[in-house]
């Protein structure tokens, strides 16, 4: 990291950050360049858990490619200066880098769904079987982390 005055270094702070923001963005490649999308999730024990359709532009990705990014922030507004180039942002940010993995079994899934209603504050929700059944979830499995802060 260039700026190290800005570097977090510990998990767990990071790991507040990504409690406590709201959207995720989740970066793939494939042949026709990056493509990235935001995204609700959870985190817990080193994975994110987002929920999807089970067709589109991002499965179709993630299947020839696993290897993804995800970012998420919190920010707080703008920190001006008289020399409007010299303008900053207060944020706080993480940047993982890992593996998509397709979650097919129906209690992890359930599960999973419950973590993200949970990260948005309705609680550990409960799923009928034939909404499990519909729905794609991706497992993001973290291989690295990294944060930043300013302001």
């Amino acid at each position: 990291m260039r700026r190290k005055d800005r570097e977090i270094i510990d998990t767990e702070a990071m790991e507040r950050i990504l409690d406590a923001a709201a959207v995720c963005r989740l970066g793939m490649a494939d042949n026709n360049g990056p493509y990235v999308v935001p995204l609700c999730y959870a985190y817990e024990n080193g994975s994110f858990y987002l929920h999807s359709a089970r067709e589109g532009e991002k499965i179709d990705i993630l299947r020839k490619n696993p290897q993804v990014c995800v970012e998420v922030d919190i920010t707080d507004g703008p920190i001006p200066k008289e020399n409007p180039c010299a303008w900053e942002m207060r944020y706080k940010s993480v940047i993982c880098r890992g593996t998509a993995v397709f979650v097919e079994d129906s209690e992890e899934k359930k599960q999973a769904l419950g973590k993200i209603t949970r990260h948005y504050g309705a609680g550990y929700l409960t799923f009928p079987d034939e909404a499990v059944a519909r729905v794609c979830i991706i497992r993001i499995d973290v291989d690295c982390m990294t944060g930043k802060q300013h302001g």
